[in-house]
């Protein structure tokens, strides 16, 4: 349709201030119908506003302001319309109101809204619209018909404004609940939001999935009871009422349909929701509603692996225990069967005092010692614990040095031991036989420390080295101790050598033992004979197979 342009007239003011004087005192002769007319637009007909009021109050209205005729061709803006949309009131009168369209609002929008409004109803809703510089923004609309006294439709009444900001935090607000949601579903523990009826108003998958595993009971009310139990108290009540937390309480639940039983470890946790009524704008707020949030993670593999290394202990100490019956009654026999050699040692002996023996029965004496010593070596041979034979694995010798360290941790400490860690950043790991070298690892610290004790040392100080070697790894393992003397570099290695001061309960063994190891990894062990100022122990380590 074309535009038509807006014809020359009086300015708008000096019509309404005219219209204002003839309303106050009309000419004789004026027809009181058309005065009480005119009075009608200032509301009250004692005592009318003028109507210039009525013209400035929208003139300067902060809302987008638009009039248009029946065809929606726009006939008057306001200045709150020029700069929204950056059009002046000369570009847009006579134009039609789609000046202002944006092709991102939907077809079906605009059916929608002129349904509306030529059944004579107000409109309102948001569209996408477009101003003078071709920026988008979006418009927040009402449109309201004017009907005229004969019931005609005659123009419509226009307001918008600017929600684009609005728009754009809503959006923020959505995604950041979008996270957070997402945030709570991956979370691998349960989550649940209670109000102070103790009813679940925010959940997330975890706590579904336990909701279809309970079979329609409600999780938070199960670990309520379970909680409940072991506390000696209702947990929600004392959280909702008394603000109390609680931290990690592990609980069972018996589960239909599932053999074993899980344990959760559960933490509540009071939260008090800020005021959101009209009267905390200003800051004066009341009180909120308290909430409860409930977490609860899924220990029961922890419990297993507890209760599994417990029964490993246990077995282990049984074991022992038989063992260790199974040696004394051993060597009971042996010394009972020892004894008999020696009685018939002592009755030759006496015989010979005496000069009455005679080589026949002297011969006969020895015999006899010899079968019972071969029976006694026997009885011993047979309590000999038979020797494990150990799989080669995958082992990582920093991750064996560590676990070490932590069993030697107390000692450590109790002898004011300053430890030196310095593992390879990259070790390769290697085919070796784990329990061995975890023991010959713990013989070597064991006589370092000892090593330290003896040497009276204030500062004691223990270095672990591991290093690449190209088909292995290397060790050193360096205090600043009592040292081994240049004599003894080879000796401390042979069966039953003991170096240390005090005795008590050594056996000798430790080193030759480490020896052993090393050797059934093809590597090799020694003192380093240029170290002063104790003792450095180097050690490599070669893979070895299964078989080996």
């Amino acid at each position: 349709m074309p535009a038509r342009s807006a014809p020359e007239s009086i300015p708008s003011t000096e019509i309404l201030n005219t219209l204002g004087e003839f309303i106050a005192s009309p000419p004789d002769g004026t027809p009181p119908e058309v005065v009480e007319a005119l009075a009608r637009m200032g509301g009250n007909s004692a005592d009318p506003l003028p109507p210039l009021l009525f013209f400035e109050a929208v003139e300067q209205s902060p809302i987008a302001i638009s009039i248009t005729d029946a065809q929606a061709i726009i006939l008057y803006a306001n200045r709150a319309f020029e700069e929204l949309t950056g059009y002046t009131r000369d570009e847009v009168l006579g134009h039609n109101e789609s000046l202002l369209s944006n092709n991102a609002t939907p077809t079906n929008i605009y059916q929608q809204l002129w349904r509306t409004i030529q059944a004579r109803q107000t409109w309102s809703g948001t569209l996408v619209n477009r101003t003078k510089w071709g920026g988008d923004y979006l418009a927040e609309l009402i449109i309201t018909p004017v009907i005229d006294r004969d019931g005609e439709l005659k123009y419509f009444l226009g307001m918008h404004r600017d929600v684009t900001k609005v728009h754009a935090l809503e959006g923020a607000l959505h995604q950041q609940k979008a996270r957070l949601e997402t945030v709570l579903d991956a979370a691998p523990v349960i989550v649940a939001l209670l109000d102070s009826a103790g009813r679940v108003i925010l959940d997330n998958q975890e706590y579904k999935r336990l909701l279809g595993e309970l079979q329609g009971r409600e999780p938070a009310e199960v670990l309520r009871a379970a909680l409940g139990e072991q506390l000696g108290l209702d947990p929600f009540v004392a959280c909702l009422e008394q603000g109390r937390a609680f931290k990690n309480i592990e609980v069972s639940l018996d589960i239909r349909g599932q053999s074993s039983t899980r344990w959760f470890a559960c933490s509540l946790n009071p939260v008090d929701e800020s005021d959101a009524s009209a009267r905390s704008y200003f800051g004066e707020s009341m009180p909120g509603e308290r909430r409860l949030l409930l977490l609860a993670n899924d220990i029961t593999s922890r419990r297993r692996e507890i209760e599994r290394a417990h029964l490993e202990n246990l077995r282990a100490r049984l074991a022992e225990q038989q063992l260790m019956h199974g040696m004394r009654e051993a060597l009971a026999a042996a010394v009972y069967q020892i004894q008999v050699p020696l009685n018939v040692i002592q009755a030759a002996s006496g015989m010979l005092r005496d000069g009455v023996g005679h080589p026949e029965i002297l011969a006969t004496l020895l015999d006899q010692i010899n079968e019972s010593g071969i029976k006694a070596l026997a009885t011993l041979t047979a309590a000999l614990p038979e020797e494990t034979r150990e799989a080669g694995v995958r082992v990582n010798v920093n991750k064996l040095l560590r676990q070490v360290l932590e069993l030697e941790t107390q000692r450590l400490l109790a002898d004011g031991i300053v430890v030196d860690w310095r593992p390879a950043t990259l070790l390769p790991e290697l085919n070796g036989h784990k329990n061995q070298l975890r023991a010959m690892f713990k013989h070597l610290i064991d006589n370092a420390i000892q090593a330290l004790r003896e040497s009276g040392r204030a500062n004691r100080e223990l270095v672990l080295t591991t290093r690449p070697l190209d088909r292995g790894v290397e060790v050193e393992i360096q205090d600043n101790g009592r040292g081994i003397a240049s004599e003894d570099r080879y000796r401390v290695f042979e069966p039953f050598h003991i170096g240390w001061r005090d005795r008590r309960g050594r056996s000798g063994m430790g080193l030759a033992l480490s020896q052993e190891i090393v050797n059934a990894h093809g590597g090799s062990i020694e003192v380093d004979p240029d170290f002063t100022g104790g003792c450095l122990m180097r050690l490599s380590l070669n893979a070895v197979f299964a078989d080996d």
